[in-house]
């Protein structure tokens, strides 16, 4: 975060060229590991092909050294008229009409040394029947390198609601206090006293500065040549001197910080993105994975008639569907690295579930001793159990897997115990059946 948020001391021009050079550097690294990154399945970046796309805008704009200034609050609190007022020209329209500006629009601020910053104006935050407006505007400010958040008195709940927002996404702010052209000395007082107090936790007390964009007409007494006096009306000057300062402070000790801050950001955020869509779809996969080698092994429990081969059918069918999902989780796994997760998982099945395990050996055995009437009904029932027994296995390794062949700090048997109270043994029983006798139907 740069040292300019932060509330433990004011700004200091300690940064040098260099750091934000490493910085943007740094940045643009993060961006293109983002694009490049193999490991991402093509259906991901496909549902997030625009997100993909704001990366490359990003780069390009990191490749140009723009900086992205963004003016957000409610409607009518004069936006656009700042903009314009910094600009230093009529560029966006401006109206006492709420819902003036419906789009994005941005402006080429030359002012500042290099003109590589743009000011974004975006469309107020209360518009009446506007939440796509909302959003847009939370969007834009959301990739902004820097956010004005402009007010025009005491702040409602709707801003101080949207200010939080912001400050949760961790962008850099400043406060603009327009329309000050309307207050008295004690009012103004009083006002930014009650702004400040709303800000505490959120900006520097330099990071609230107040301006005047488009002030109100002066009434002015005007003298002919013959000397008679006639009322009239003046446009005065926008006032946004202390508004320009406190930018140009901010640009030359952190423009680039600032930049290579905001894009880190959102590469920290849509590889979070990433990680969920890959890991859903991984799930999804694993799903398929587990169904498939759990009726393989209730199909070949319940034809085998020889226990001992039961239990070799069984080792082979679960270290099979390991190697699997592994191979699924991008954490291929040999036969051996499978064979030594899959004794772990069911050391700790054994504990916890042994009365299943007895059945299931019990009905092995029946299967030799009844011949063939009974070895059909208890091969079913073991088949059962045993696409069960597979299932759990499944779910533990692809936990094991989706937290990087890791079980974390409680253990495997922690593991194994939350996934066997969060299933429901009937239903997956149930299914069992039902998928082990459709198998043996079209067998």
């Amino acid at each position: 975060m740069p040292e300019w948020l932060s509330s433990r001391r004011a700004p200091t021009a300690t940064k040098t060229e260099n750091d934000g050079d490493s910085h943007l550097a740094l940045a643009r690294e993060s961006l293109n590991e983002l694009l490049s990154d193999p490991r991402v399945p093509q259906e991901v970046r496909t549902s997030l092909n625009e997100d993909y796309q704001q990366v490359q805008s990003m780069l390009d704009k990191l490749e140009h050294g723009h900086i992205h200034i963004a003016v957000f609050g409610r409607v009518s609190v004069g936006k656009s008229a700042l903009v314009n007022a910094l600009l230093g020209e009529r560029r966006f329209a401006t109206s006492p009409l709420h819902g003036e500006t419906s789009t994005v629009q941005r402006g080429q601020w030359q002012e500042f040394h290099d003109g590589n910053v743009y000011l974004i104006d975006t469309p107020g935050i209360n518009e009446v029947d506007g939440e796509s407006r909302e959003l847009l505007a939370q969007e834009v400010a959301s990739r902004a390198d820097l956010v004005l958040f402009v007010v025009d008195g005491d702040m409602t709940q709707v801003e101080l609601d949207a200010l939080q927002t912001l400050a949760s996404l961790r962008r850099p702010l400043l406060v603009v206090l327009n329309k000050i052209d309307r207050y008295n000395s004690d009012e103004r007082a009083s006002l930014i006293s009650a702004l400040h107090g709303h800000g505490t936790s959120l900006l520097q007390p330099e990071n609230l500065v107040c301006a005047a964009a488009q002030p109100a007409p002066q009434r002015v007494i005007i003298v002919d040549e013959d000397g008679q006096e006639t009322e009239g009306q003046r446009q005065a000057l926008p006032d946004v001197a202390d508004l320009k300062t406190r930018l140009w402070q901010v640009l030359e000790q952190e423009g680039k910080t600032l930049a290579a801050l905001n894009a880190s950001l959102f590469a920290g955020e849509l590889s979070d993105q990433v990680a969920q869509r890959v890991l859903i779809a991984r799930r999804t996969l694993g799903d398929r994975v587990i169904r498939t080698w759990c009726i393989a092994k209730g199909v070949a429990v319940a034809l085998n008639p020889v226990p001992v081969a039961d239990l070799v059918a069984a080792a082979v069918v679960d270290v099979s569907m390991v190697v699997h999902l592994s191979r699924t989780y991008g954490l291929p796994l040999t036969r051996s690295e499978a064979g030594g997760l899959v004794k772990t998982i069911g050391a700790q099945m054994l504990v916890l579930m042994g009365t299943v395990w007895a059945v299931n050996l019990i009905s092995s055995a029946l299967k030799l001793g009844t011949g063939g009437l009974s070895a059909i009904v208890t091969g079913g029932a073991q088949g059962a159990v045993a696409y069960y027994s597979t299932y759990v296995v499944g779910r533990a390794a692809e936990r094991y897997l989706a937290n990087g062949r890791s079980w974390g700090d409680a253990g495997p048997k922690l593991a194994v115990r939350e996934i066997l109270d969060s299933l429901d043994r009937e239903s997956i029983i149930d299914q069992a059946k039902a998928d082990i006798r459709a198998r043996l139907k079209t067998g």
